[in-house]
């Protein structure tokens, strides 16, 4: 650590012992401190709320522009435990072990604090002033917007790396991100190498190195802009705060065990060292994780780098794009055949093809698994319809971060392949009025009617979407009920459905062309497995919360209701059924995955296609606005 650095340590741990006298000097007071920056609790601030009568639409462009205006902001109190209506109970206290998701969405600046359960904004991700180092690797930038998030007392004190792929000298975005910078002497601008003239440097990640020598690994879906993080859905991966290497602890077995800590680190230190493949760009950031010890992570690495790779690989080296997810899926256990269905859900769906070709052998990537499948797996594609897109917060302005391509006639071709698996985002327009889309306890008066499915809410139909997940669902039973789907696997990821970001297929030389940046996060219920407890685990979908909820575990409803029937009507047999029904339930390890979408999926219908930013709508959105190219 340099001279500088030990000062500003110094000077944080005399403000953090001046705080922690003054909590003390207070703790038998009624006497409440209001702390600003070091001197306020290190804790996520309070989410907030805009207070709105219609939020403004915002043009976003490369570089997007727009006066924002000022408005009142009101803290939100949040209730300790949230009802979500009495929809989806959370799971607080079973017998079996409960695992909250590995993903987390971002906060909808523009929805209810209800709607906002266990989201998380950038500023509770930069906010603390423990930080001391960030890396920021994205595909728009806005650094003023970057500076704003971090703790006021050490904004001026961070070292921001910032990592882009503007290569071209005369490109106005890169122009534009030298102008800003000059603002800021603790920023440091990277250019990423970029063989690939279509490719784009489009991964989102944050690595910070904090005061308390740990560091941490953040994967998302947001460019660094205020539109993304505003009121469009997306998710995030965090690693636990890692601590400096122990020379004591002793060296994995299985040092590259796919899902494992230690192979985690070999492909992020892989995927860092591809940016030096002409420059030094990564090299100190490499040289800085390697000190670190990633064993609590729980995940795969999923990543794309531009340029040409074999198949053919040593254990040392990564392989990238759809080989590489090809490779982590091998070591995936699909253990249930009943309803298998892969979901991919993604802002942008590029030029494939007019043939299906591409998308064939893309989707029977995303079909491996360890061992082979009684039955293939049905796949869907989320992608919102331009109803959807004047009906979100943004309105239209939403659709300039959402793509597809429908004009020419080989994108008629392709759109023609794509209609089967299309399904919509929200799902909810006035052509699927029906009983399945009323609420979930409502009733309808003709008791002989059919009764519509249920509807498990994310609370994310107005957000739209610049999120990309692709997830495997499955059923250990014959029922069709959404309520009754488990996850096999789940990928959040930066990359959409694309040839440029999860490569061409082999080529005659043997090797992969990939012409993106892109970076991912993968996970899968066995990470969570425990040898020495033969305990089952099951991942199924979290709605509202990162916290499974008893209608997300059949079983657990079924024992829940069971419960409250014995107590009602069987008191005596109370004890007998608990202890069998707690001896069930202590084998499974639960682990929630947050849904962005509701289940279940509402294909498209005969006149339906997919929202097009380069086509033209007369239909004004909500807020009375048109949509011309």
């Amino acid at each position: 650590m340099d001279q500088r650095q030990s000062q500003v340590s110094d000077e944080l741990a005399q403000k953090k012992r001046k705080v922690d006298d003054i909590t003390n000097d207070n703790d038998h007071t009624n006497t409440k401190i209001v702390r600003r920056g070091i001197h306020r609790s290190i804790s996520p601030p309070p989410l907030r709320r805009r207070k709105v009568g219609s939020p403004k639409p915002v043009m976003l462009e490369e570089e997007e522009t727009y006066n924002q205006k000022e408005v009142d902001q009101k803290p939100v109190k949040l209730p300790e435990k949230s009802s979500m209506d009495g929809k989806h109970p959370v799971l607080e206290h079973t017998k079996q072990g409960v695992v909250k998701s590995p993903f987390q969405l971002t906060t909808i600046q523009d929805l209810p604090a209800s709607s906002n359960v266990d989201a998380v904004s950038l500023k509770d991700i930069l906010g603390d002033p423990l930080i001391l180092e960030c890396w920021e690797f994205n595909y728009l930038h806005n650094l003023d917007f970057l500076m704003e998030q971090f703790d006021e007392d050490v904004r001026n004190l961070v070292r921001v790396n910032v990592v882009h792929g503007f290569w071209k000298r005369e490109d106005q975005s890169r122009l534009n991100l030298a102008e800003q910078a000059l603002k800021y002497p603790n920023i440091k601008l990277l250019t990423a190498y970029m063989p690939e003239m279509f490719g784009t440097h489009h991964s989102k990640m944050l690595i910070l190195f904090r005061h308390d020598a740990t560091a941490q690994i953040i994967i998302h879906t947001a460019n660094m802009i205020p539109f993304d993080w505003t009121n469009m859905t997306q998710a995030l991966w965090k690693s636990p705060h890692l601590p400096l290497l122990s020379s004591e602890k002793p060296t994995p077995v299985e040092p590259f065990k796919i899902g494992s800590g230690p192979k985690f680190k070999l492909d992020l230190l892989n995927y860092l060292r591809a940016y030096d493949t002409k420059r030094i760009i990564c090299k100190p950031l490499v040289e800085q994780l390697l000190k670190y010890d990633f064993s609590e992570i729980k995940a795969a690495l999923i990543g794309s780098v531009p340029g040409k790779q074999g198949i053919e690989i040593s254990p040392s080296q990564t392989t990238w794009g759809w080989p590489g997810l090809t490779n982590a899926l091998k070591s995936v256990s699909c253990y249930h055949d009943n309803q298998p269905e892969i979901v991919i859900q993604v802002s942008s769906i590029a030029s494939l093809g007019p043939t299906d070709k591409w998308l064939t052998h893309f989707l029977k990537a995303l079909n491996t698994s360890k061992s082979p499948r009684k039955t293939n797996s049905k796949f869907k594609i989320i992608f919102p319809t331009a109803d959807e897109v004047r009906r979100s917060i943004n309105g239209y302005a939403s659709g300039n971060a959402i793509h597809t391509k429908i004009l020419t006639p080989a994108q008629c071709k392709q759109l023609a392949y794509l209609k089967p698996m299309l399904f919509h985002w929200a799902g909810d327009g006035a052509q699927h009025s029906s009983l399945s889309s009323l609420p979930s306890n409502s009733q309808s008066s003709q008791s002989s009617a059919p009764s519509g499915p249920k509807v498990q809410e994310a609370y994310r139909k107005r957000a739209a979407p610049h999120i990309k997940t692709y997830t495997r669902f499955s059923s250990d039973t014959n029922s069709t009920s959404s309520f009754q789907k488990s996850i096999d696997w789940m990928l959040v990821t930066s990359a959409n459905l694309s040839k440029q970001a999860w490569g061409e297929p082999v080529n005659s030389a043997g090797e992969v062309r990939i012409c993106s940046y892109e970076i991912g996060v993968l996970v899968w219920p066995d990470l969570w497995k425990e040898k020495q407890s033969g305990k089952k685990v099951k991942m199924v979908p979290c709605f509202g919360s990162d916290t499974p909820s008893i209608s997300s575990v059949p079983s657990l409803e079924t024992a829940n209701q069971k419960k409250i029937e014995v107590e009602e009507e069987h008191l005596n047999r109370r004890r007998d059924d608990d202890q069998k029904e707690d001896q069930e339930e202590s084998n499974t390890i639960i682990v929630g995955a947050r849904m962005p979408y509701d289940l279940p999926l509402v294909p498209y219908g005969k006149d339906d296609i997919p929202w097009c930013a380069s086509a033209s709508y007369s239909e004004p959105d909500w807020m009375g606005n048109t949509w011309k190219t």
